[in-house]
């Protein structure tokens, strides 16, 4: 079916169900809902001081509602979805291999939210919490109700990684009514096909919500097809007021064919172009999740989460010996292609985390205790270097050994403690304490130049990590805070023994630790205003980074991972969102929104070779602009995304022979998006890089290249949605 045929059909159905709703004279009036526990004017807000039993007084944190958002959610597009973060870096490599786009502020790594806690519904969705915390699995949009963000204090509650927490919250059965099926289907440019439905309902005491999308593109350059299978069920059992418990399952199938990275000249001749045609990649994804949540009384809850992840990825590419450059073509004395390299891994891990809070009376105010702790053990088989087939289909079958058989386990034990002291009835003061004990094991063989190393590692950390929060409200809508907490990162497997990369691994690579610090001022002013303004310093010590190196036999360059040195970053974020009609009317039935989401971010080295050099992939201005109209039916937001250049290494080179390393020019996006809404349906449009401008958010060092990977040109998509009781 073409586009005319189906923009023809969505037309029709737009018609009908507009005179349908033109000659029903019975109409109803829905009553209004509050959303308690966090505070938006329109799409971004900010969380209040507890909720769910967590602390966030003095943090600083965002929620965003994605339903109020015009977005292309049936391909996840960050930037619009996202974009609202003040100083969010985006990775846009979902198309070229990744199943998901990576994030981080204040010139942290972005590939794969490596800096993140990425959570959904409050559990763990990465392999492993410290072993390998890459986001490979995120749900789809179009079930998601909210996105929480807490940045780098969430340490102390969450984990101790510098970037803080992103956590995808799903969503939940409609309210009073058995059943309700939700269908949306959306077609777009690049061959893209999306089917979204949901089902949840109450009856009696249960309630459940569940959500199967089915997505398949041929993708923006050749060799770049995907098809993607996401899914999600939850049953709740919901016995009292008091207590409520239920289950969950997220899987994810995907198959990607990835077209490979480009050098410099092969970008600025055709970003477009593909130099593989053999590459592909799977990841089954799965997670049970066991939860309970207990409120003995209005000032006591308690909430135990218990979940268990049994995933996987396999890939089949060609060896990168010889980087982008390198061609894969037939060889004429075998009249065939060279053999691909296999690489397999299987990932498990149980985590349980149990929370407590307790409100109570401190001389005149009421505080606020909040803590608990979190069990996980994870176990990851990694198996490469095998020697694929010479075909150009997905086979993973090995002639010979693996190059590289491990097994990896992590132990984590964190008990956590925090609590608000009301000093006054608009000041508090939250001091908290994180313990971590850690354990990793490394065994298994490798071969290297020929020669079998066997590896039989342990290592054992204990750490703590301690912050404090202030909070100052001089009026019910806004407040001051500032914070300073402890983070800490240790080395993962991916870092100790590489899986589908081109460079080398430092073997004395130490764990990072260091802290960040917040001081802002937020809040929102009747319905017109939200703000949020604020500044931060972070120093990351013992930083692990990429670099070029020279080869002391041959001279050449190779790039290499290792503890670069330490680093400071500092610098301003800011967010502000006026609506310019309601603060002329506030009774006004429409809206007209500007929101301007700025970052700027001093990230350099202080320390060694490369002192006074800016640390690697950290843009110093990052930039959104957006408009936003509205009326009972029709909303359409126009926004204007700048980020600045940045570098591939700590090296800061502007050019290399290794693509790897380089410059990372700035970049200027539009995107502009509507929906209209009609009853129970609406019809979704918009077009994404407006201007088909040319440009790339990444050098990396490992799949889907190496080399650049150009982010995704001009994009158009149409979507029609409808609920049905």
């Amino acid at each position: 079916m073409n586009f005319r045929k189906i923009i023809l059909i969505l037309a029709f159905l737009l018609f009908y169900f507009q005179n349908s709703n033109a000659q029903t004279k019975d109409t109803t009036k829905l009553k209004e809902i509050t959303l308690k526990g966090f505070k938006t004017v329109n799409g971004l807000g900010h969380l209040q001081e507890t909720k769910n039993g967590i602390i966030y007084a003095g943090k600083k944190n965002e929620i965003i509602l994605i339903d109020s958002l015009d977005a292309n959610k049936a391909v996840n597009n960050t930037r619009q979805i996202l974009g609202r973060i003040p100083g969010l870096n985006i990775v846009e490599t979902e198309s070229s291999g990744f199943t998901a786009n990576g994030i981080a502020t204040r010139g942290l790594n972005p590939s794969q939210s490596i800096e993140m806690n990425t959570r959904q519904n409050g559990y763990n969705v990465s392999a492993d919490i410290y072993g390998y915390n890459e986001a490979y699995y995120l749900p789809p949009m179009e079930g998601v109700s909210r996105i929480e963000m807490v940045r780098g204090a969430a340490s102390l509650q969450f984990g101790s990684q510098f970037g803080g927490l992103v956590n995808y919250v799903t969503k939940e059965a409609p309210i009073d009514k058995p059943f309700e099926f939700v269908s949306s289907q959306t077609v777009g440019s690049y061959g893209l096909f999306n089917s979204f439905n949901s089902a949840g309902g109450n009856y009696k005491k249960w309630s459940y919500y569940s959500f199967l999308q089915y997505r398949n593109a041929d993708g923006y350059r050749p060799n770049s097809e995907q098809t993607q299978v996401s899914g999600f069920g939850k049953l709740q059992y919901n016995q009292s007021e008091k207590l409520n418990f239920g289950l969950e399952y997220s899987l994810l199938r995907n198959k990607i064919k990835m077209p490979g990275g480009l050098t410099d000249t092969q970008f600025k001749n055709d970003p477009q172009q593909s130099t593989r045609a053999r590459n592909w990649l799977k990841s089954p994804w799965n997670i049970v999740t066991a939860y309970l949540n207990y409120s003995p009384s209005t000032n006591s809850t308690l909430s135990i989460k218990s979940s268990f992840l049994f995933s996987g990825r396999s890939l089949v590419w060609r060896n990168e010996d010889g980087g982008a450059e390198a061609i894969d073509a037939i060889d004429p004395a075998t009249n065939d292609f060279v053999p691909r390299e296999v690489g397999i891994e299987k990932m498990n891990n149980s985590t349980t985390e149990i929370r407590f809070s307790q409100n109570y009376t401190l001389g005149k105010g009421k505080s606020t205790f909040a803590g608990g702790i979190r069990q996980s053990y994870a176990w990851f088989k990694r198996q490469g270097g095998g020697e694929g087939t010479t075909g150009s289909d997905f086979n993973i079958s090995i002639n010979g050994n693996w190059g590289y058989d491990l097994d990896f386990t992590t132990t984590n034990i964190a008990p956590f403690v925090e609590n608000i002291f009301k000093i006054t009835k608009n000041f508090t003061i939250t001091p908290g304490m994180r313990f971590e004990y850690l354990r990793s094991t490394s065994k298994g063989v490798k071969e290297v130049d020929g020669d079998i190393l066997i590896s039989n590692e342990i290592r054992n950390r204990t750490f703590a990590l301690g912050g404090i929060g202030f909070e100052l409200k001089p009026s019910k809508n806004t407040n001051f805070y500032a914070n300073i907490s402890q983070a800490f990162r240790p080395i993962d497997y991916s870092q100790l023994e590489p899986f589908g990369i081109a460079s080398k691994i430092d073997p004395n690579l130490k764990d990072s630790k260091g802290y960040n610090s917040d001081l802002g001022y937020r809040g929102t002013i009747k319905n017109y205003l939200n703000f949020d303004i604020g500044g931060f310093y972070l120093a990351y010590n013992k930083r692990i980074g990429l670099t070029l190196e020279i080869d002391p036999i041959t001279g050449d360059l190779f790039s290499i991972r290792k503890n670069i040195a330490n680093s400071v970053h500092k610098g301003i974020e800011s967010y502000v969102e006026f609506n310019i009609l309601k603060y002329l009317n506030s009774q006004s039935k429409y809206g007209l929104s500007i929101f301007n989401s700025y970052a700027f971010i001093d990230a350099k080295y202080t320390t060694g070779d490369f002192k006074g050099k800016r640390v690697e992939a950290a843009a110093r201005n990052i930039n959104r602009v957006g408009l936003i109209f509205s009326t009972s039916k029709l909303s359409t937001t126009f926004q204007v995304n700048y980020t600045g250049d940045a570098f591939g290494d700590a090296s800061n080179q502007m050019v290399s022979e290794d693509p790897i390393a380089g410059y990372i020019p700035s970049y200027t996006v539009l995107d502009w998006s509507g929906t209209y809404r009609i009853n129970n349906y609406s019809f979704k449009f918009g077009v994404n890089n407006l201007t088909d401008t040319s440009y790339f958010t990444r050098r990396t060092d490992e799949y889907p290249g190496p080399g650049i990977i150009p982010a995704v040109g001009r994009s158009l998509y149409f979507g029609f949605s409808g609920t049905f009781n």
